[in-house]
């Protein structure tokens, strides 16, 4: 039987880390140091230069999860970007970025759009090609310039993101490694969350910036998350007692603790980039989770869930053996 394991990780953040009181005193804004360490746990981000487009941050960080697995761009026959900002209308940033990597085997190239859950849902589908025995190295990646999207003057929305890319390389392999995968979506609670914008004749039809009702998007994420997590470790026949590491999409801090404590995990058993990071969105969670496995705590062997929610309103979770 086949399975899909992961065999490589990577990350890419640009710039130096800006502070919140660096973004109050460039925008502003009329906030606080301590007003958002309190309420999101967030105390730096990083932000693209101008020019910076989502395949630019996703190239490094494919190139060293890439060189983490011991492959070669050409030997990948699967490219998945997730991402909400993409270099263009089209063609897809994952057609940009297989040509960056000097990819020129002709394998398929897309891009997934679920927001804060789109790496959720484009290792999922990777997974499934894998497992069908028709691909057997795919690379998976998260990659946002978030900051495009913000209004600088909206505080409640501009200082929760930040942009970045995270990557990994999933391979076919006789051993175990996505042990299950669960995925939802309900259009009807798409308000809460959105960019509700569009371009028209050249020209911004809309709002193009991300809204948000922070209270419902709270009270939604928390109660998802902790029932998309059930799911999959139902699904792979397994117990909260079973999981080693929790690596969640970083959003906000209060969220993160909620879940963690609804599965009855301590927060030392969760990786954790929120505060340096912010959100980066499709981003967080292979960011994330490239930081654990590089500083040494996620080890080979163990059992890790990654779990996400976003926009949509959208939500998703892996167990896997790394």
């Amino acid at each position: 039987m086949n399975y899909a394991r992961i065999t490589g990780t990577g990350s890419y953040l640009p710039g130096a880390p800006v502070s919140n009181d660096a973004l109050i005193a460039a925008y502003g804004l009329d906030s606080s140091d301590t007003w958002i360490v309190e309420r999101t746990g967030i105390k730096a981000r990083h932000l693209a230069a101008a020019g910076t487009t989502s395949s630019g941050l996703a190239l490094p960080a494919c190139q060293r999860a890439l060189a983490a697995a011991g492959r070669r761009p050409d030997e990948v026959d699967l490219l998945i970007v997730a991402t909400t900002t993409p270099d263009y209308i089209f063609p897809s940033t994952a057609a940009l970025l297989q040509a960056k990597l000097g990819i020129k085997n002709g394998c398929p190239a897309f891009d997934v759009q679920a927001v804060c859950s789109g790496f959720m849902y484009a290792l999922s589908i990777a997974e499934k090609f894998i497992r069908s025995g028709t691909h057997k190295c795919a690379l998976v990646v998260g990659a946002e310039v978030f900051s495009r999207i913000l209004d600088w003057r909206d505080r409640s929305t501009c200082v929760l993101f930040g942009d970045g890319a995270g990557a990994v390389v999933l391979e076919a392999s006789a051993e175990p490694g996505i042990l299950a995968t669960a995925l939802h979506a309900d259009g009807s609670y798409s308000n809460i969350l959105s960019a509700p914008g569009q371009m028209s004749g050249g020209q911004p039809i809309g709002d193009p910036f991300v809204r948000m009702d922070g209270q419902a998007v709270f009270k939604m994420a928390v109660k998802v998350l902790a029932e998309v997590a059930a799911e999959a470790i139902a699904a792979a026949g397994l117990s909260n007692e079973n999981i080693d590491w929790l690596v969640p999409h970083q959003a906000n801090i209060r969220i993160i603790q909620s879940t963690a404590k609804k599965l009855g995990l301590p927060m030392s058993r969760c990786i954790l980039t929120v505060a340096d990071h912010g959100n980066t969105s499709a981003a967080s969670i292979p960011l994330a989770f490239d930081e654990g496995v590089r500083s040494g705590r996620i080890q080979a062997g163990q059992t890790v869930l990654f779990e996400g929610v976003g926009g949509g309103f959208t939500c998703g979770a892996a167990l896997l053996k790394f």
